[in-house]
């Protein structure tokens, strides 16, 4: 969406950055009767959240996560649908703790719903919980078989998340190469979506790679990037 990023409490005066804090309420005294006071809208489409898995590894410690495994996939759902990539008008990176949380809410919701999940695929899901905060997670080759599917649309589903705001920013920024190669990569999603994510793990990995590299040429400019993206993706 287009906001006026700078606002002002017509009670007490108080000027604030809505990018920094996703609201129109004040800051200082909490009122709601604030103005936009730039000249023109811009576009923003990132909130100001942060993820803390820090109560599901306790729980996986005290081998009580599968009681709060609905807890864990309201506040990963929550995290990723606020989350964007156009802060203020400028283009962001496809960030890690967007990926690892699009893949844990996958990885968590499969794992608990298998009658008898292999020591493999705990040890995985520990791994991923470990670190999807931190922007870290195991490397495709670590996947066991039965949760590579979940990898594969949980990547899917945070690429094209990444892909759909691209397009946005394009909007105002036209680019005809970036454009056409985010119509190739929507339609490998497309294909992981059908599958159900039943990918080879290297194969969702590598349209992460290509989304990033498309982010990186249009908030760079640098083309062999775009270059690296559509050798991905051809």
């Amino acid at each position: 969406m287009k906001v006026r990023g700078r606002r002002e409490c017509q009670d007490c005066g108080c000027r604030w950055s809505y990018y920094g804090t996703g609201s129109v309420a004040c800051p200082e005294c909490e009122s709601l009767r604030s103005v936009g006071v730039d000249a023109d809208r811009t576009l923003h489409t990132d909130a100001p959240v942060t993820l803390d898995l820090t109560p599901y590894r306790t729980a996986a410690a005290n081998d009580t996560l599968p009681q709060v495994v609905d807890d864990c996939k309201r506040d990963l759902r929550a995290y990723v649908r606020r989350r964007g990539f156009v802060d203020g008008g400028t283009l962001q990176p496809l960030d890690g703790t967007v990926v690892a949380a699009s893949e844990l809410l996958q990885v968590i919701d499969r794992f608990h719903r298998r009658r008898s999940p292999s020591d493999a695929a705990h040890t995985y899901l520990l791994a991923l919980l470990r670190g999807a905060d931190q922007g870290e997670r195991p490397g495709p080759e670590s996947v066991p078989d039965s949760l590579a599917a979940a990898r594969g649309l949980g990547d899917a589903n945070a690429v094209d998340a990444y892909r759909r705001d691209l397009l946005e920013w394009l909007d105002e920024h036209p680019d005809d190469a970036g454009r056409r190669t985010l119509g190739t990569l929507r339609e490998r999603c497309k294909r992981v979506e059908a599958l159900q994510g039943d990918v080879p793990p290297e194969e969702a990995e590598s349209l992460v790679r290509a989304a990033r590299e498309v982010g990186t040429y249009l908030i760079d400019g640098d083309e062999s990037s775009l270059v690296g993206a559509q050798n991905r993706l051809a």
